[in-house]
């Protein structure tokens, strides 16, 4: 196991964000955020498609175009490093992990990840072998969803959304199954997968309340989607 955790930190020097193995593969412990993506775009070069459009959208009176509202500044003012990227479309997220060595989690992985406890010594209450209906466990409580999940470290920006609070810095709710955080609520998370011209999308996010974490509930967008409330976590195979 060091030896798996050791090449995980070392895959590349963009691959530093601290990921949990899930038997063959292993997942990101956060979100990506807005510190991380910024050292691609720098990289990189990077212009977003919500930055190249004036900025995201949110769901209002139907959706809504934001002036300004893109990673840097999810709601409209300057994120801090520690808080989730969002505004950023499929193919963006996939670019991303690409550059950190990684890749995004395929819809069966994430649901591995965020459902099916596989730590051989979990702490209490998580049992390894066990699938939870959530991915806070038995319960959505500790999440950042609305209104159903207890209280959570929510940044407060009511005064520009119409639902809602909006979202928590990333690692800032409590650990759920395999020691992962925010993988219910918070922001919907990208996976590859879908039959259609649609990705999925999993977990619920902060404008929804907990129906949207339950592992039974599937959602999918057009790839091309930019919105304050999807981000993405990325994911690399174990050898």
């Amino acid at each position: 196991m060091r030896t798996i955790l050791a090449l995980l930190l070392l895959a590349t020097p963009a691959a530093a964000a601290e990921m949990q193995p899930i038997g063959r593969f292993a997942i990101d412990r956060t979100e990506v955020t807005v510190g991380e993506f910024r050292r691609f775009a720098q990289a990189t070069g990077t212009i977003t498609k919500a930055e190249r459009d004036g900025g995201g959208q949110v769901f209002e009176a139907g959706w809504t175009k934001k002036p300004g509202w893109t990673w840097r500044t999810p709601f409209g003012t300057a994120a801090a490093d520690d808080e989730p990227a969002v505004h950023i479309t499929f193919a963006e997220a996939q670019a991303f992990c690409r550059w950190a060595g990684k890749r995004l989690p395929t819809d069966a992985e994430w649901l591995e990840a965020a459902h099916v406890e596989r730590r051989a010594a979990p702490p209490a209450p998580f049992v390894t072998g066990r699938t939870y209906p959530y991915p806070t466990g038995e319960t959505p409580a500790g999440a950042n969803c609305l209104g159903e999940c207890g209280t959570a470290p929510a940044l407060d920006h009511r005064a520009v959304l119409s639902r809602g609070i909006g979202h928590a810095r990333a690692g800032s709710t409590a650990a759920g199954v395999n020691g992962l955080f925010e993988m219910g609520a918070n922001a919907w998370e990208w996976t590859e997968g879908g039959a259609g011209a649609e990705k999925p999308t999993r977990g619920g996010s902060w404008w929804y309340g907990a129906a949207q974490m339950h592992r039974d509930h599937a959602a999918s967008k057009p790839p091309d989607t930019a919105v304050v409330y999807i981000g993405f976590r990325c994911a690399m195979d174990l050898r």
